[in-house]
């Protein structure tokens, strides 16, 4: 009852704070308005001396070459000037629209606000157990992502892995000494393990290898040492010492994992489920992955009423193979979710679903293609684009804008995929896991362990239906 007094005094304070500051600073939108309308006549004034530029040139071949030389050197000096006038005006626009109007409401608007951030500074900070011998690159980029996530969002790491390796690792990359400052103040602690299980290995190798990292991590949160745990490591692996060492959630036959894709709103993500975990399914495992899924789009995504789809060939009920049709009639009969029907495959970034369900094997399809698109999206944009100085003033413009294209397609900037139905909070991130993905999973296990996710899964153990 405090906590939430507390929460809507800050939100409300919050709020006043941001009233006062426009009402004070009446006279930034005049600025700013004059500064974008600066920007955009500057735009036009360059593209129409650019185009002039141009067609002097082509006019100038035409006539003599001696006189083409001199025109050219001309016009690609009003060429040059042009493309600077524009920058500077653009950098003054960006600069004096960014600080002063749109990041406050950015920051009420978005999850990444101002109330988060004090949310954040007030919670206590939770334990995180980390894989650390686990990816492609590990163990130096999986510490460097952890010391990283300690520095921004309030979690202290638990890091599992072989020591002489780690230390090791802080040497090479330049951490030893940020490494040694983070155990001293209590919030990195080592823990030895054996080696990891190996990305080529049978998940079943958790079994024997009692010592593995990812064995050794899990029995933390078993343990209640650790609240969340996160691995790059063997996806199947970690699933299967997640089953054996802390146990499916009662009435969950099968654990999905949930990937979240974007889609055209940037702050509202789908979570696609299951993207790897179960090749074959049945309709009642598909059934349980939308009541995971709804549950965590209430949770962490914050959506009051998630949408659920069905991933099929067509949007009716009567298209699809035998396993499309029989979940199909399971999730129009739940009522405790609202199912939107089948979600072709044009629609599941469109925004028009929340939570897309699918079996493992077309859902790992679905997301190996995603990860693909933003690379080879850019490298379309960049060879359309017109060649020589004209080229190189289109792509001053379209940088900014083609940066955050690739940021909003990047599976690095979500960082991992939660584990949904064992009874712990489990994070499994991609194999060529980096510092930024490292960052963004460890992010997503504080915010599931935050909003109380574990809490509202165990209660779908009071439904009817996983109890038949």
């Amino acid at each position: 009852m405090v906590k939430e007094t507390a929460q809507k005094l800050n939100k409300s304070r919050a709020i006043r704070r941001l009233v006062i500051w426009y009402k004070r600073n009446s006279a930034v939108t005049s600025i700013v308005d004059t500064a974008a309308s600066s920007a955009a006549t500057a735009s036009n004034v360059a593209g129409n001396v650019v185009s002039g530029a141009g067609s002097v040139v082509s006019t100038a071949g035409n006539v003599a070459s001696n006189v083409a030389g001199n025109v050219v050197s001309s016009a690609e000096s009003v060429v040059n000037t042009a493309s600077s006038v524009v920058s500077n005006a653009s950098s003054i626009a960006k600069n004096t629209l960014q600080p002063l109007v749109f990041d406050p409401l950015k920051r009420l608007q978005n999850n990444d606000n101002v109330l988060d951030k004090v949310e954040d500074s007030q919670s206590k900070r939770i334990w995180i157990a980390v894989d650390g011998m686990g990816g492609d690159y590990a163990p130096g980029p999986i510490l460097e992502g952890c010391l990283e996530a300690i520095s921004r969002f309030p979690i202290n790491i638990k890091f599992v892995g072989k020591i002489e390796k780690v230390k090791g690792a802080a040497e090479k990359t330049g951490l030893a000494e940020l490494l040694k400052n983070e155990i001293e103040n209590n919030r990195l602690e080592l823990i030895d393990s054996g080696e990891p299980i190996g990305m080529n290995e049978e998940a079943t190798a958790v079994r024997r290898r009692k010592n593995a990292s990812i064995n050794v991590a899990m029995d933390l949160v078993r343990n209640n040492k650790a609240e969340a745990v996160y691995s790059a490591g063997n996806s199947g692996a970690m699933m299967a010492s997640a089953i054996f060492r802390i146990g499916r959630l009662k009435g969950i036959d099968r654990p999905a994992i949930g990937a979240l894709f974007p889609t055209r709103d940037q702050t509202r993500p789908v979570l696609v489920l299951d993207v790897g975990a179960n090749t074959d399914c049945k309709p009642s495992y598909l059934h349980q992955f939308a009541l995971l899924g709804n549950i965590y789009a209430k949770d962490v995504l914050q959506v009051k009423k998630p949408r659920i789809g069905l991933l099929n060939i067509g949007e009716e009920e009567c298209k699809g193979n035998d396993l499309s049709l029989k979940t199909f009639e399971l999730l129009s009969s739940e009522k405790s979710f609202d199912f939107g029907g089948n979600c072709e495959g044009r629609d599941v970034l469109s925004g028009s679903f929340d939570v897309v369900v699918c079996d493992g094997f077309t859902g790992n399809i679905l997301l190996k293609f995603l990860e693909s698109v933003g690379g080879v999206l850019l490298d379309i944009l960049r060879s359309e684009l017109p060649r020589g100085r004209r080229g190189k003033v289109g792509s001053a413009f379209l940088k900014s804008n083609l940066l955050r294209i690739k940021k909003r397609l990047d599976h690095a900037e979500h960082g991992g995929a939660l584990l949904l139905g064992v009874n712990g909070i489990c994070v499994i991130g991609h194999g060529s896991s980096k510092s930024l993905s490292v960052v963004s999973a460890l992010r997503l296990a504080h915010s599931a362990v935050n909003h109380g996710v574990m809490d509202n899964l165990n209660q779908l153990q009071k439904l009817q239906v996983l109890n038949s």
